[in-house]
């Protein structure tokens, strides 16, 4: 097997063995750019690394014989004395990890070779600044040591000096910095710091290799969706130096605007630096454009790579440039992270500028990226006042308690609150805290910092380089214009204009923009599934057809009874359970004439379109109160006197009797869904009643109510024939009474593993099935939710015993089956059978894929998942037609 490749060897379709940026150096380099030479160590070799746990044999002896040719092209040998050659050695996965994993800059730095650097350039200031670097990157990265041993010595010799930043030490400094990071070295690895170039190059292939698993790229692949096995090439390429003096510098653009999409040349721009003070956020940069009048040849050079290799890629290009001594070198370029709002409007345009048609536009956007457009933004009318203003990295508001560390974000975010992670900048080690807060503020770093590429990918709103901010990170607060915030206190941060504010500031959903309603437009074309949603009222009806539901896939009537009505629904068990008839019967007309409303709202907002209403299904712990509780509150009472006693106390009594009478060991498995109907045979008839007089006022008022009823949590045929019996005599009782008629379906929910097992017979009296896929989920792995996702799923997924949360994307292996044998079974007997999902999983793009590969209908979500939705069953439709 091969596990090394020239750069000369490559192309952009091997991103799966060479990783995206090995592929695209390769591409860039077949195109004529100024790209500094190198080779790229095979995905594959990390994969037996990880194997094996140690490089695999011969593979030293490939990277060695590259290293060779590279030195050949180069004229110089890696670490030599007189004039050495120095690489750069770095990660580069097959999906875009930006800052996940390690870069090692200035490798064949030793003792000798530095001395040579400084004769060759002439310049002992920069040979010593590039050494005390490596020397940094490569303690941290290949020998594990804590980063910030090296940043406070650094920062102790700044403040020593009475200098403002590292650029004013000079040569001396340097070399005292550089011999204080190799005691470091020595001191915490045991070890002095390499002197031999290969081993070197040996120990940062394997660092590198090794960082494929750190926690930041593990976070950030679960984040994403990224398998853990695909593992990341290793690019080894000859350095450019831009911390040559001030002919020098070094910067990242973008061919379009990350953040807005808007077609402009943006991004960040250092003179007298390395790449890593970009990224690191480290110092103050400027504006890609701010170089053109100390750079202009290189500027109009850059711009021409810029437009050169959009048109090759046909998608907006990140790119990582150097400048050395007045000549422009380009050192990478991917595919770059951007906004949902960026995404919509680079596919609109570049529809519109030919770059792309329609169906690679849909194709282009992420289903999940739809979301960030949902993000709440401050409300326009609310007034506060800015405290500090920073870069508007990552769009949104977000509003929450402030913490400053990750593990500090992360365990607060579990708790329950809001969080803001602030940090003066962030690095991969925050990730999992990044993940957790709601929105992240810095005081350090520019528009391409890890804070701001990070946070855009997530589509958590971000605020960076609020350079007012005085973060003191071990005193847990942070200053700006004398005001003090502490650990705890809330702010709210602006993402979309930088804006930072103490308190909390109202927010708003915002509308959807243009250029999503044109992408969707073009998706609705493309898909074959219908995308309904999940309802309980009126107003998220109105909002669900506004984001482009096809109508209710589930209406939850119990949802309908929570809050102020639930006594109503209490009073209904307890005079059953008395055998109090009429006042049971008054319960329930109450319980009718307020369906009756909920139920004209659904179809007034959905006026045209089907509305599937789910018949009660109360798992009873939520009606009926805690047993413990309410004996605690009548032993109180009775303790006040008979004189004390008041009505509400007797009710008390009522409702204890009751809530002990019902009680049950496992509600979620117990007297729910039509089995309460079973025991209670007036509850459906009376809320079928109310939903038939709905669609008649509707249909007299010259409307076109579409309705279907559905059972729930049937497990056989019998069962559900019974219940059909019943629906059908209310609904003839209104129909006579009325003297109207109104079509209906009747159909049933599957959420049971029986049901889909017995599929095939319960079809014959079923008009339509639903699959109900978060209790389908919960019986057929055996999991309470409620206690598995807080104590369990983590500690799954983390050791892969699960790839992903089943609550979160359907678990196509196991409950997948089950649903693909219902189907089939189902239209057996049923040709005509309607059949759809409508749990949560409706939203979820994979399982909206496996929803189109199994035939179903229609998915049904929550409103705000239904643009998701549908761009995911537009691109299901796109990719199997391919």
């Amino acid at each position: 097997m091969r596990w090394v490749y020239a750069f000369e060897e490559g192309s952009k379709e091997q991103k799966m063995l060479l990783g995206g940026k090995g592929a695209n150096l390769a591409e860039m380099v077949n195109l004529g750019l100024s790209v500094p030479p190198g080779f790229t160590v095979t995905t594959e070799a990390c994969r037996e690394y990880m194997t094996g746990g140690a490089l695999p044999n011969g593979l030293m002896d490939e990277v060695l014989k590259a290293l060779s040719d590279l030195e050949g092209k180069m004229g110089k040998r890696l670490g030599e004395a007189g004039d050495p050659l120095l690489v750069s050695v770095r990660s580069g996965s097959p999906h875009s990890m930006p800052g996940m994993m390690e870069t090692v800059l200035n490798l064949g730095l030793n003792e000798d070779s530095v001395r040579g650097l400084a004769h060759q350039t002439g310049d002992e200031r920069f040979a010593y600044d590039s050494y005390r670097r490596f020397v940094q990157m490569f303690g941290k990265t290949a020998l594990d040591l804590d980063g910030h041993l090296f940043e406070e010595a650094l920062q102790h010799l700044v403040e020593k000096r009475k200098v403002t930043t590292e650029a004013e030490l000079d040569p001396k400094d340097l070399r005292k910095l550089t011999d204080t990071f190799q005691g470091i070295v020595e001191r915490e690895a045991g070890l002095e710091f390499p002197q031999d170039p290969h081993q070197q190059l040996g120990l940062a292939v394997e660092a590198v290799f090794r960082s494929w698993n750190n926690p930041s790229a593990q976070s950030y692949r679960r984040f994403e969706n990224i398998p853990d096995d695909l593992g990341t090439a290793v690019n080894v390429q000859a350095m450019v130096f831009g911390n040559r003096g001030d002919d020098s510098g070094t910067g990242v653009a973008f061919t379009r605007d990350p953040a807005t999409g808007e077609r402009r040349r943006y991004g960040d721009f250092l003179r007298n630096a390395q790449g890593e003070d970009v990224v690191a956020g480290i110092r103050i940069t400027q504006k890609l454009d701010e170089m053109e009048p100390d750079f202009p040849e290189c500027h109009a050079q850059l711009i021409e790579v810029m437009d050169a290799l959009e048109r090759h890629f046909r998608d907006m290009c990140d790119i990582e440039f150097t400048i050395e001594q007045g000549q422009l070198w380009i050192l990478q370029t991917r595919v770059g992270k951007r906004t949902a709002a960026a995404a919509l409007q680079i596919a609109v345009d570049m529809v519109g500028e030919g770059l792309i048609d329609e169906r690679e536009a849909v194709l282009r956007i992420k289903p999940s990226q739809l979301d960030q457009l949902l993000h709440p933004q401050f409300d326009p009318s609310a007034s506060f006042e800015a405290i500090a203003e920073g870069l508007n990295a990552s769009p949104g508001a977000a509003v929450g308690r402030v913490y400053f560390t990750a593990d500090e974000a992360e365990a607060h975010a579990k708790s329950g609150e809001h969080v803001i992670l602030v940090r003066p900048e962030t690095s991969p080690d925050d990730v999992h805290g990044m993940i957790a807060a709601q929105g992240i503020l810095t005081s350090r770093g520019g528009l391409v910092s890890h804070a701001a590429v990070v946070a855009r990918g997530m589509g958590k709103p971000a605020v960076v380089g609020c350079a007012g901010l005085d973060i003191d990170v071990h005193g847990g607060q942070f200053a700006v214009d004398g005001r003090v915030v502490r650990r705890g206190d809330v702010i709210s941060i602006d993402g979309t204009t930088g804006r930072v504010a103490i308190g909390e500031v109202p927010v708003v959903e915002p509308e959807p923009g243009a250029a999503l309603v044109e992408v969707l437009s073009w998706a609705d074309r493309y898909r074959r599934l219908r995308v309904c949603a999940n309802a309980d009222t009126g107003e998220d009806a109105a909002q669900a057809r506004a984001f482009g539901a096809e109508g209710i896939g589930l209406a939850r009537t119990e949802h309908m009874f929570l809050g102020e009505r639930l006594p109503l629904v209490q009073r209904m068990f307890v005079s059953f359970h008395e055998g109090a008839l009429d006042e049971h019967r008054r319960a329930l007309d109450a319980l009718a004439a307020q369906q009756k409303e909920d139920f004209a709202a659904l179809l007034a907002a959905m006026d045209g379109l089907p509305v599937t209403v789910r018949l009660l299904d109360p798992p009873l712990h939520e009606f009926l109160p805690d047993v413990e509780e309410l004996q605690d509150r009548v032993d109180s009472a009775g303790r006040i006197g008979r004189l004390m006693r008041r009505r509400s106390d007797r009710w008390d009594r009522r409702l204890l009797a009751t809530a002990r009478a019902w009680r049950e060991a496992n509600p979620m498995l117990g007297t729910r869904g039509v089995r309460l109907a079973m025991v209670i045979p007036d509850l459906y008839p009376t809320q079928v009643r109310a939903l038939m007089e709905a669609a008649i006022e509707r249909k007299r008022a010259g409307g076109d109510p579409k309705v279907e009823v559905m059972i729930p949590l049937t497990v056989s045929r019998a069962e559900l024939e019974r219940a059909l019996e019943s629906v059908a005599a209310a609904a003839e009782e209104v129909f006579d009474r009325e003297g109207e008629r109104v079509e209906y379906h009747v159909g049933t929910m599957v959420e049971t593993p029986r049901a889909a097992l017995v599929a095939g017979e319960i079809a014959r009296v079923a008009e339509f099935f639903s699959f109900g896929t978060n209790d389908l989920t919960q019986m057929t792995f055996g999991f309470s939710r409620d206690d598995v996702e807080g104590r369990v799923m983590r500690r799954y997924l983390e050791e892969g015993l699960l790839p992903v949360s089943p609550f979160e994307s359907l678990d196509i292996d196991g409950v997948g089956r089950l649903i693909e044998m219902a189907v089939v079974e189902g239209r057996a007997a049923r040709p005509d059978l309607k059949v759809g999902i409508c749990g949560e999983h409706g939203g979820d793009p994979a399982s909206v894929r496996f929803c189109h590969e199994q035939g179903l209908d229609y998915v049904s979500c929550s409103p705000y998942r239904v643009p998701v939705a549908r761009l995911a069953a537009a691109q299901a439709a796109l990719d199997a037609a391919s």
